[in-house]
């Protein structure tokens, strides 16, 4: 007995028009995986890297968790990345979150979830660490979207404290950061302007991104 057999037919249809619009397709996928960019992003099924993106299959790495989380500790994202730093030699790390998002939500809300507390505790810093601000925002709305950009600016500077990059700049690798937030209402990405290339433009980039999400929304 099949289980899920509409989605092994939506699987061949799929494979049948890959094959129609490029014969060669899955011959050259399956020899060869040379992305030029690593996503870190969410778990949340509405945000899925490869699409909103218009990228190929082969052409992006993606890993993702809940509310894209980058944890010194956490040996799933740092194998990823070591991968895609070291082997496959990726040029961009993107960290994308999105509006909307439930972990930031639950996160800025607090109420006990159980055993993802533990993991949500890391956005958590970044709302106490901008708890001033947040609270002079004018409704739970708007310190949510906030959260969201802050959370991401936060990681992209998680990124660029471990190792893996800070060696792969050492030594001279090209290596890009980027922060980037998803809008699921219009299916746009926006940059946060939290890129960085060396270390030397680390705290600078990541302040001037943290005063662009202050000025935006106390301006608003």
């Amino acid at each position: 007995m099949k289980y899920l057999p509409e989605l092994f037919s939506a699987n061949a249809r799929w494979a049948e028009e890959m094959r129609a619009a490029d014969p060669h397709f899955f011959t050259e996928l399956a020899t060869l995986q040379s992305p030029a960019y690593l996503w870190i992003g969410c778990s949340d099924s509405r945000v899925p890297a490869n699409q909103i993106t218009g990228l190929k299959p082969g052409e992006v790495f993606v890993h993702r968790n809940v509310a894209n989380v980058v944890v010194h500790t956490d040996l799933n994202c740092l194998s990823v990345m070591q991968y895609a730093i070291e082997a496959l030699k990726v040029q961009h790390i993107i960290v994308c979150g999105h509006y909307g998002c439930g972990g930031v939500k639950a996160a800025l809300e607090g109420p006990p979830l159980g055993l993802i507390d533990n993991w949500l505790r890391h956005i958590q810093d970044v709302r106490d660490r901008h708890a001033d601000f947040l609270a002079a925002l004018p409704d739970k709305e708007t310190r949510w979207r906030a959260l969201c950009e802050l959370n991401v600016i936060e990681q992209v500077r998680n990124v660029a404290r471990t190792t893996l990059v800070g060696d792969a700049w050492q030594r001279g690798q090209p290596l890009m950061l980027h922060g980037w937030i998803y809008g699921l209402a219009d299916g746009h990405l926006q940059d946060l302007q939290a890129s960085m290339k060396e270390s030397a433009e680390v705290q600078p980039a990541i302040d001037l991104a943290a005063a662009g999400v202050r000025s935006r929304y106390m301006a608003d």
